[in-house]
Order: structure tokens, then C-alpha cells, then sequence
């Protein structure tokens, strides 16, 4: 993507109603609308969310199946989520919103409980042991995540990377977290949930065209 498209994109989000760009000193002195998510839908829907959204394909996917449910889309690239934020504007779906910035953060921008459900959508599997930190299904994140999540709330991993898969899936069982399913390659699995296989990122179609197999977790934390 061109600097010209990028900036012309970044111009487009600030005027967006449904795209918040917070600089990182206002989330880490208080963020003003942590714990005020439900005046911000303004209903008491649960909250789901998106981390590392990318262009929003998930987001505006399955906010179009659920209107009854909020969705906010978290990345710090907002030239991609732009596609995501500009499609739910064209299509008023006013359960939907982006937030542009670090995911790590993700305790800072929601109180204890007010998210119901967690998707992370082909992240980064950082393979690199030094770059363990950054992975976002470590165990940091996980309390991040517990913090946050409802005390039944569920996470659902889906990524192309076996070994996101694999390093997740220990890290699950060594802590006894609970795993309510988990498959390698979920569309040769004839039971999978609908809503995994029934929605594709646009990488993920592009996997599937050369047989790369994707997989899938879903699963509470516990603790």
C-alpha cells in the first residue's frame, strides 16, 4: 500500500465515528471509556472481541450474523482496519467499533468482566523464543485476557500456524485451562462450529487455495 493511500486512509478513520485512536499516555493515565462500553453502544449487548483484526473481515462478519451482539476490532494498523471500519459505516451496523492501538493494553481499555467472548484471528505466531512475549496466547496475555472476560467468557484461537497451535494448546493443558475444542485442520472436520468456517480473513482464503490446513481453538481460562 502506497504512503499516499495510507495517509489518505488515516485521514478517513479520524473522521470515522466508529474508529478510537487513544495515544498510549491516555490508556495507560485512564482511559476514558473503560468499564463504559455498554454507553458507548449504548445497549447492555455483550462485547466480543477482535484482537489483531487486520482489515475487520471477522469483525464485520460476524457483527452482520449477530446484531444483537457488540463487536470491537482491535489492531495497531489502522490503514488496514480502515476496509472494516468504512464497510460497517456504509452498511450501518452500529454494533461495531475499532480501536487502533497495542493489544497488550487490552486490560487498560476494559474493566474486570466486561467482555464476553475473545477471538484472535491468524496472529503473528512470533516463532522466535526471544519473541515469546509478543505471543498472543502466552501466558501473560492469558491473564490479560481472564481479567477482562466474563467469569465464563471464551477465547477462540484460529490460525495457519501449526505451531501457534501446538504451543497454545500445551500452554493450555500444562496451566489446566479448560479446552472446549480443538482441531488441526478444521474444514475436514465435519463438526466444526459454523461460525469458524462459515467466515474467512482475506489471508486465510489464500491459505486454503494452496491447502494449507488452519486450525482452531476454543477455550476458557481458568484460574
Amino acid at each position: 500500500m502506497g504512503s499516499k493511500n495510507k495517509l489518505k486512509r488515516f485521514r478517513e478513520n479520524d473522521t470515522f465515528s466508529n474508529v478510537i485512536q487513544p495515544t498510549r499516555e491516555e490508556v495507560l493515565e485512564g482511559f476514558s471509556k473503560k468499564g463504559k462500553w455498554h454507553a458507548v453502544f449504548e445497549n447492555d449487548n455483550p462485547i466480543v472481541l477482535e484482537l489483531g483484526c487486520g482489515k475487520g473481515e471477522y469483525t464485520i462478519a460476524l457483527a452482520r450474523k449477530n446484531p444483537n451482539i457488540n463487536y470491537i476490532g482491535i489492531d495497531l494498523k489502522g490503514a488496514r482496519f480502515w476496509r472494516g471500519a468504512k464497510t460497517a459505516l456504509e452498511e450501518n451496523l452500529t454494533n461495531v467499533a475499532f480501536i487502533r492501538t497495542q493489544i497488550e493494553l487490552i486490560d487498560l481499555l476494559f474493566s474486570e468482566n466486561e467482555v464476553s467472548e475473545i477471538w484472535i484471528t491468524f496472529p503473528d505466531p512470533q516463532i522466535k523464543y526471544t519473541r515469546t512475549k509478543h505471543r498472543l496466547t502466552n501466558a501473560e496475555f492469558l491473564k490479560k485476557y481472564h481479567h477482562v472476560l466474563k467469569p465464563e467468557g471464551i477465547v477462540n484461537l484460529k490460525t495457519d500456524s501449526e505451531f501457534m497451535h501446538g504451543y497454545t494448546l500445551g500452554l493450555l493443558h500444562g496451566a489446566g485451562h479448560e479446552i472446549l475444542y480443538a482441531h488441526h485442520d478444521i474444514y475436514k472436520n465435519f463438526h466444526a462450529p459454523e461460525e469458524v468456517t462459515s467466515t474467512q480473513t482475506f489471508y486465510e482464503a489464500q491459505y486454503l487455495e494452496v491447502g494449507k490446513p488452519i486450525t482452531y481453538i476454543k477455550f476458557k481460562i481458568r484460574y
